[in-house]
């Protein structure tokens, strides 16, 4: 028997009922409805009507100002009300917790579901009650609209058999096709594995095909990055290969690089750090709120499972959307509107750090019309690890294989190969079971189980069951001895799973643990402690075979050697295209305020404050270096420095840079754009390049041989910036399926991003600076040599409907002098404030510095002899606004590298510019534009 119980608020206002009247009002146009109140519904199965009423006054009710029934309407005279819920088999956070609660209280209970019930009042049809689920309510990958109450909550069935694959006698077409839309793999690597199985002289198992498309996704196995290439008719070294060799130009820094979860970099103090930077974007692009989750959730684990278990001490977002006013006829079929995606991606990511405790404290959001298909959604997290700890270890023969966290369920099936293929219109519907649910609160659980377990030296090694979930995990972990594993043993959310789907499954918040047997009770009894399941589902061997049994029929057995090996290294021809752009320059501006408006209006140059402001940036109290700075706490940082050991005055600095317009133009020069933006940002704060390393993420679209040469030159550019800055690249990812194929065959290519982000040491927080000005009267200097001649890709350019095809080229002979001469003046304590030079030019930049001051400033460009709009909306990387006391200090501070002085600040909430003819911009209105379009998204 199921007992309903309803709760709502006994206050007047519903905040959530109201939220959900404006998104209507403001996305659907429909003004009829006077209100809507919500309803939180929990369905309890197996209990008598007493022991709910209970457990709903116990753990489900706030008497102080809610009301609730059991098995009745809560709400009687609305117009007309629906329910929505997640689907079944789709994770439910709030389920777990119910289920512990029920436990701990000693009532017996089945199985629990949650959903939310909306009650309309005024004039609301069906036909808008439709309209408003589908394009508001709910996402239909994973949640549905109950009409009839279900009878039962619970999944049964028995285990699906295990089925062969005839694949033996398969001829070409038949290999394609049974590749396709499943297993996203090559007629060559499917005649591979035909030969394998031929040999062996048996069909593959579901299980074994599945293992082989997962561990030689593109995903997981980076096949691309490790081809041989031909580019232009010319042999090159592996993509990879090229990354990978940076790690050589700071060795005494560097730990551990593109051999764990995450990048490992020298701390202080015996201590580590370590930082790791994913991609959900897939996910994202077909359920936002839980993609977005889930890779919070994922890049998380990827720091708990670095060495031998790293605390994960911040996180990062940075994404790339279509405008959110994007017109509804642009959105190609069967992809959600952007600001559905921003809203929810922004939301996925709030609820995941802050309910897990791990402070969101750097990122940034970009638009360009061309991810209306896909977004890029990238998330990063660093973290602290003792020294001695923070170097993968191997497991031995006899070792326990041990997962702890979630239990398996069918979700995230296929979410390896599927993030490795093009999107289409039907991906949403044939996709949507590779789409997970995060539970932020069972992941600190599981952070908490593991840092104990380190601490008490009970953990072998560990690594995050991600994608392709015990597959990847184990199959990693045993490639060097061989495993066993026992899927009967597998904590599952229900019955009627598959065993390849117990192998393959997604479900989130699980790591896998190699354990000494002698430990085992030890590593029962804290998972007991931390309320985390865990349970021993195989064990490590000495055969060199990934061998899966379910109760005494084998799943799977394949050798380690040809799971790993037998994929062949791919031979790849890229080649060059000529980017078709007339260069159309803008005329000069007749009117300067207004430009400057619009520039800092921009969607790339605009205020997230209002986003920012959800994420909690200081739950482990450790920003030393806040994203706002000034007198109002609403001036952008460019970077963040956290003290993770509150007794000392040591740092961790942290920032990135990301240019995807500049890529679509040129990849190459885009590139060493995105790297300099994010060296900048380290340098504006305090950091210094020896003190550092580089993340590096690709986001590429799919390698045909026009974007291959691209991600060549973009690649080339890594290289050849590391290499003159000294800098080595310690972790990166890629992500090659930024492509989307309309129904009729039209290809849309997503904008290529090359995002790079810096984590580094700082010896003293108290000598990091802010870039909000300081005092008045103070000189402002530029410093660094700008380029005024090319503009192409620029904001400014965008906003005059001018393009050209030569964008930004940094003085690159002078670059690593620019940026010792700030860090040596922010070490002095002679540079007041620091501000990097990127979007929007001088203007945005001298613009944001006068936001967090809440003063203005007067200069004089006179001095540069071209056009007044060139200077002010040039965006050079690689070049700073610094404030110091005086013109002298200045002079004797940069008197070995370029820069400029500029003028001063002054008194008044005015900036003047001084050229050919005066500029005058008021600060607050400048201000206002810059703040309004995320206030009206995230009002």
């Amino acid at each position: 028997m199921i007992q309903t119980i309803r709760v709502t608020s006994s206050e007047k206002t519903d905040a959530k009922g109201l939220a959900l009247l404006a998104e209507i009002e403001k996305t659907l146009k429909i003004k009829s409805i006077s209100n809507i109140k919500t309803i939180k519904v929990y369905r309890l199965e197996g209990l008598e009507k007493k022991d709910a009423e209970i457990f709903a006054k116990t753990a489900l009710v706030e008497a102080i100002n809610q009301n609730f029934t059991i098995n009745e309407p809560i709400i009687n005279n609305s117009q007309l009300k629906i329910e929505v819920a997640y689907k079944p088999g789709v994770m439910n956070p709030e389920v777990e917790s119910i289920l512990k609660s029920s436990k701990n209280l000693s009532i017996p209970l089945k199985a629990a579901d949650s959903s939310y019930e909306y009650a309309f009042f005024g004039k609301v049809t069906k036909s808008q009650i439709n309209e408003i689920s589908q394009k508001i309510l709910l996402n239909e990958t994973v949640e549905h609209v109950i009409f009839t109450p279900p009878k039962t909550l619970l999944i049964t069935g028995k285990t699906k058999k295990i089925k062969t694959i005839p694949i033996r006698k398969l001829n070409n077409d038949q290999l394609i096709t049974l590749s396709k839309d499943r297993l996203f793999l090559n007629l060559e690597e499917m005649k591979i594995i035909q030969n394998y199985f031929n040999k062996i002289k048996r069909e593959p198992t579901d299980c074994e095909i599945e293992v082989l498309a997962q561990t030689w996704s593109e995903h997981c196995v980076h096949k691309t990055f490790n081809a041989k290439l031909i580019i232009d008719g010319q042999e090159k070294t592996s993509l990879y290969s090229r990354i990978k060799k940076t790690a050589k130009y700071n060795k005494d820094l560097i730990i551990s690089a593109f051999v764990d979860n995450s990048g490992v970099i020298d701390f202080y103090d015996g201590f580590a750090i370590s930082g790791k930077v994913e991609t959900h974007n897939s996910p994202s692009a077909i359920e936002p709120y839980g993609g977005a989750m889930t890779g919070s959730g994922g890049v998380f684990r990827d720091i708990l499972g670095t060495g031998q278990g790293a605390k994960p001490i911040a996180s990062t977002d940075i994404f790339c959307f279509a405008p959110p006013n994007l017109k509804e006829s642009k959105i190609p079929p069967g992809c959600l509107a952007p600001e559905y995606i921003l809203r929810n991606v922004v939301a996925g990511v709030r609820d995941y750090g802050n309910r897990v405790g791990i402070p969101t404290n750097n990122g940034s959001i970009h638009f360009h019309e061309d991810f209306r298909a896909k977004p890029t959604v990238a998330v990063g997290s660093y973290g602290l690890i003792v020294k001695t700890k923070a170097k993968k270890k191997n497991p031995k023969p006899g070792d326990l294989i041990f997962s702890i966290g979630g239990s398996t369920g069918r979700d995230g099936i296929h979410g390896a190969t599927f993030s490795s293929g093009e999107m289409t219109s039907k991906t949403m519907s044939v996709s949507g079971s590779a789409v997970q649910i995060g539970n932020p609160i069972e992941e600190k659980r599981v952070i908490d189980l593991v840092l104990d377990l380190s601490h008490k030296n009970l953990i072998r090694t560990l690594t995050d069951c991600g994608a392709g979930g015990y597959s990847s995990a184990v199959g990693e972990m045993g490639k060097n001895t061989g495993v066993i594993v026992n899927l009967e043993n597998v904590p599952l959310k229900y019955s009627n799973l598959a065993p390849w789907e117990m192998f393959l499954s997604e479900s989130q918040e699980r790591m896998v643990l190699a354990i000494k047997s002698e430990n085992l009770k030890k590593v029962q009894s804290l998972c007991k402690l931390y309320n985390v399941n865990g349970a021993v589902i195989g064990k490590f061997t000495n055969n060199r075979r990934l061998k899966v049994k379910y109760k005494k029929q084998t799943v799977c057995d394949l050798t380690m050697q040809f799971l790993h090996n037998g994929l062949p290294q791919r031979i790849m021809i890229g080649n060059s295209s000529k980017v078709n752009i007339v260069e159309q320059l803008p005329p000069k501006p007749q009117n300067y305020q207004t430009i400057w408006q619009n520039i800092m209006a921009h969607g790339n140059i605009c205020s997230k404050e209002p986003i920012v402001r959800l994420y909690d940036h200081n739950v482990q109290g450790t920003n030393a270096l806040h994203p706002f700075a000034g007198v109002n706490y609403d001036g952008p940082n460019d970077g963040v420095v956290l003290r993770p050991i509150l007794n000392k005055y040591y740092g961790v600095a942290i920032s990135h840079g990301i240019n995807p317009t500049l890529n679509k133009i040129d990849p190459y020069w885009g590139s060493v754009w995105a790297i300099l933006e994010a060296v900048s940002n380290f340098i504006a704060i305090g950091g210094e390049p020896n003190n550092a390393a580089l993340i590096d993420n690709f986001i590429w679209p799919f390698p045909d041989e026009e974007s291959l040469a691209d991600l060549d030159k973009s690649t080339d550019a890594c290289a050849d910036i590391a290499k003159i800055l000294k800098m080595s690249f310690v972790s990166g990812k890629d992500s090659l399926s930024s492509t989307y194929r309309y129904p009729d065959g039209k290809i849309l290519k997503i904008p290529p991003v090359l995002l790079v982000s810096v984590f580094g040491r700082i010896p003293d927080v108290r000598k990091t600076v802010s870039s909000d000005f300081k005092k008045v009267g103070s000189t402002i200097v530029l410093v660094g040599k700008p380029d005024y001649k090319n503009l192409g890709g620029s904001t400014y350019f965008d906003l005059t409907n001018s393009q050209s095809i030569n964008i930004p080229k940094p003085d690159l002979s002078s670059i690593n002098s620019v940026f010792s001469s700030i860090t040596k003046g922010i070490k002095s304590g002679d540079i007041l404030s620091c501000h990097d030079i990127s979007e929007g030019g001088i203007a945005a930049a001298l613009a944001e510095m006068c936001f967090g001051a809440g003063f203005g400033a007067e200069i004089n460009i006179n001095k540069f002899n071209t056009r007044e709009d060139y200077v002010l909306f040039s965006e050079s990387p690689g070049t700073l606004l610094v404030e110091v006391d005086n013109a002298k200090i200045a002079n004797k501070l940069f008197e070995k590298v370029p820069h400029t002085i500029l003028g001063k600040t002054v008194k008044s909430e005015r900036i003047t510019v001084n050229g050919f003819f005066t500029i005058k911009a008021d600060v607050n209105q400048l201000k206002k534009y810059w703040q309004k379009p995320m206030k009206e998204i995230f009002h």
